[in-house]
């Protein structure tokens, strides 16, 4: 029988829909099973399409479909629920990503399952939850903190977090991985009507902790050769949506939510300069992805983004820094170019999927 048996959940499923920690368990998954390991992932699916649990492959990767009831927070924590309790009977070792519901997690500890847990971000100090939301989180990443056997955190400086919460040697910093894009095809821009190397790009949600409104108002303080491109949906209903429509010029594009890898690669690989405006989180894979694809990063100025993007990215404070720094940068073509190169290096040092996934499968030999 093969020993090397693990189940991955935390995750909506495979293959990857729904953000970052979907596309690294795709990516996991898939290598692990090309290097011999039996791999089991949950699915969540909804309950009007089918009610019962039920298996299929893909890849060579088991999955387990459980559907669940409705949509949103409720329907996930219920699925998470039903996920680890059917996983405690699974053979192997457990992967957890993320700890939202990492109370239920106690199950594998009582059952005698090595469960690794990555911890991702600090998810409680995010300004987008309310109050109970918060502490949910908080309650749960400590209880993770002391059941999970071992901790994987994305970023040096979410280890530093996780150390004041438990032995330094519990915790094991592994950064996400990413493609590296060396082509695309600039045809995919025709329909959004821009051209290539002439505009910069932000793709982050909606949200005030992103410094959209900042960037926004900083690229339209000024006439400019080159027009801003923002991904992500935005509904002038939202309140903060609606200050960032309006404090838009007319060289600022909403594109809207775009999903299609080779479209996002084309918009990436084509822009003059991507802004990541996160101020909080870990390694964010829409950084390493812009890094991948050789972009000149500006980015907000703070200990998660100066790490993964490096010393020869930019960075500014707020939205009078932010203008400040598009203006030095988008006339100085040399810079950019630099830039670029670096972002490249950068990548190639420290987030390749080779380099990533298979630092995780010498951690998760350890746990056989």
């Amino acid at each position: 029988m093969n020993k090397k048996q693990i189940t991955i959940q935390g995750i909506r499923g495979v293959p990857a829909e729904h953000g970052g920690f979907e596309t690294f368990a795709e990516n996991l998954a898939v290598y692990l099973v090309k290097n011999r390991w039996h791999v089991t992932v949950y699915c969540q699916e909804s309950i009007s399409e089918r009610n019962d649990v039920y298996e299929s492959n893909w890849q060579g990767v088991k999955r387990i479909h459980i559907p669940v009831k409705g949509e949103g927070a409720k329907s996930t924590i219920m699925f998470d629920y039903l996920s680890i309790k059917n996983a405690s009977k699974q053979s192997g070792i457990v992967l957890t990503l993320g700890y939202n519901t990492g109370l239920f997690n106690l199950l594998f500890r009582l059952k005698g399952k090595h469960n690794i847990i990555n911890m991702d971000g600090i998810e409680w100090k995010r300004d987008k939850w309310k109050w109970h939301e918060r502490a949910w989180l908080y309650l749960n990443e400590r209880v993770s903190c002391l059941i999970g056997n071992h901790l994987v955190a994305d970023h040096p400086e979410i280890k530093n977090h996780l150390t004041t919460r438990v032995a330094d040697n519990k915790v094991t910093m592994i950064p996400y991985g990413a493609r590296e894009v060396v082509m695309a095809d600039p045809s995919l821009l025709k329909v959004f009507n821009i051209e290539p190397k002439k505009y910069a790009i932000i793709i982050a949600r909606a949200e005030p902790e992103n410094s959209i409104l900042e960037i926004v108002q900083a690229f339209s303080s000024s006439s400019r050769d080159i027009r801003l491109v923002v991904l992500g949906k935005y509904d002038e209903s939202n309140p903060y949506h609606l200050k960032v429509l309006s404090a838009a010029s007319n060289q600022v594009e909403f594109l809207g939510a775009v999903y299609d890898h080779a479209v996002l690669d084309a918009l990436r690989f084509y822009s003059v300069l991507y802004i990541h405006g996160h101020t909080v989180g870990g390694t964010n894979p829409s950084l390493i992805e812009a890094l991948g694809s050789g972009q000149p990063v500006l980015a907000h100025n703070n200990k998660f983004n100066c790490w993964v993007a490096g010393d020869n990215a930019a960075f500014f404070q707020d939205r009078r820094d932010c203008q400040f720094q598009l203006d030095l940068l988008l006339n100085n073509p040399h810079r950019l170019r630099k830039m670029s190169e670096f972002s490249r290096e950068r990548f190639n040092k420290h987030f390749t999927w080779s380099n990533v996934l298979g630092q995780y499968e010498n951690l998760l030999n350890k746990w056989l």
